[in-house]
Order: structure tokens, then sequence, then C-alpha cells
């Protein structure tokens, strides 16, 4: 084996899908693309990494609450155009041309165009590793949509998309919750 710079070991694990987030600061919605995320245990518990250098942030400490919508390949340029510009000068559901929803059970919207949308509340924020934990209070999946395979940061500029699905439940329904 080839040893690997530490500062990119992080490519070898880079969790998926990339996500958006919508937040809503009081006065306008925003959305920013995550692609650290964390799915915290079988409950509708979820993790996503982001801090102060993202506009959205402020939002997220002082309203506690955001959707998490997931976009499909179809949507990478503006997933990518998304999260290389700020929500401080530029509106983005006008800009990539994006659909807003109303939400059932918080105030930022939720995504028309992208595949799923999870309406959360912020339950805590561990600022020492800029990880916001999040509790889904409802989901949405849009199942007349043709396009399903979702992307997945490498970490270096390059994504890799969803493939062939592999079943397994068989062998798995010991270790999975009912209903899964």
């Amino acid at each position: 084996m080839r040893q690997l710079e530490l500062s990119k070991a992080f490519t070898l694990m880079e969790s998926g899908p990339v996500i958006l987030v919508t937040t809503h600061d009081g006065g306008q919605d925003n959305i920013m693309t995550i692609s650290w995320t964390m799915v915290m245990d079988f409950t509708p518990v979820f993790a996503i990494t982001t801090g102060e250098w993202n506009y959205s942030y402020a939002a997220l400490r002082k309203h506690r609450e955001c959707v998490i919508a997931i976009p499909t390949v179809d949507l990478l340029d503006k997933v990518v155009g998304i999260g290389t510009c700020s929500g401080v000068d530029t509106d983005k559901f006008a800009k990539f041309r994006l659909t807003r929803v109303p939400a059932r059970h918080v105030k930022p919207p939720l995504i028309k165009e992208c595949l799923a949308n999870i309406e959360c509340q912020v339950i805590d924020i561990v600022e020492k590793h800029n990880i916001v934990v999040l509790q889904a209070v409802a989901a949405y999946v849009d199942t007349t949509r043709k396009e399903k395979r979702v992307v997945h940061a490498v970490g270096d500029g390059t994504f890799i998309v969803d493939g062939r699905r592999l079943d397994r439940r068989k062998m798995m329904a010991s270790k999975l919750p009912a209903g899964v």
C-alpha cells in the first residue's frame, strides 16, 4: 500500500449524501450545501457539520430549525453553485431557480426539486467540533421523481453517484427496527 497524506484521509471516509439545508433567519430563507452528515441512530436524529463560516449557522443557532433537502444527481451543478456563494448577498432560491414549499412544522421551506425533505429541530450544538444535532419532526419523499440517485462528495471536488442497490434485508432482519 502507498502512504496517504493525513490531510487527505477524510476523502476515504467522506459520508453522504450531499444535502441542502434550508434555514430562515427571521427575514429571509437561505440554502447551504453540506457534505458532512451523519445518521445518529435508528430514531430520526441526524448531525451536520457547520459553523461560523456559513451564513446559515447564525439562523440555526438562533431559530433552532431547518430543513434537510436531499438532491439528486441532476441537481449537482446547482448544489455546487449553492455551496460556492453566500446567502449574505445572494437569494439562492432565485439564483438557482429552486421552488420553496412551505413546511408544516418549521419556518424554513422545503425544496420542491429535491427527492426528499426532512423538517428538523436543532436539539444540540457541539461547538468544539462544529456539530449541529437535529431531531426530525416530519419527512417527505417525492415518489414520482424519476431520478433517485444521490451524490456523495469525496472532499476533493469530485463526487460519486449512487449505483445499483444490493438487498441484504433478510440477512440483517434481526438488526433492523420494525418497518424499515
